[in-house]
């Protein structure tokens, strides 16, 4: 919610012990589609894969949809490393991510399932995303 524009008289009901009240508001709706190309941020890492949250509600990627790479989990140090190219993802990387698998719950949110992949062009961390860019402008000169 962004703004709460008007509050109206509330209503008592008896035996329930509440009072309810009609509310305008403004709000920010997130409504995903599948294949939409999303930004987020790692909450937390696992041996099977990453959460990211997308602001309201968390995403999964699985560690199949990272790299080709093979993924290997430092549970230590709570890192997913690729094993040829030694990057990494942790909590706290932003991470740009498509939209592969969507499950949503109206009247259950928290069961809503949405699944992302980074296994093609464009889609990375942050960081990585940066690498590619900086070696495409020292391959072409720039």
């Amino acid at each position: 919610m962004t703004k709460i524009c008007e509050i109206g008289e509330g209503d008592i009901i008896p035996g329930d012990g509440g009072v309810y009240y009609s509310v305008t508001f403004e709000s920010i709706v997130l409504r995903l589609a599948h294949q939409e190309v999303i930004e987020g941020v790692v909450v937390e890492t696992t041996s099977f894969g990453a959460f990211v949250s997308l602001g309201p509600i968390d995403a999964m990627l699985h560690v199949s949809q990272i790299s080709d790479d093979y993924i290997n989990y430092d549970e230590k140090n709570g890192m997913l490393i690729c094993q040829d190219t030694k990057r990494q993802i942790k909590a706290g990387d932003g991470l740009r991510g498509r939209v592969v698998a969507l499950s949503l719950s109206e009247r259950e949110p928290r069961e809503s399932k949405i699944g992302l992949t980074m296994r093609q062009s464009g889609l990375g961390t942050t960081t990585w995303l940066d690498e590619e860019f900086e070696a495409e402008q020292a391959e072409n000169g720039a």
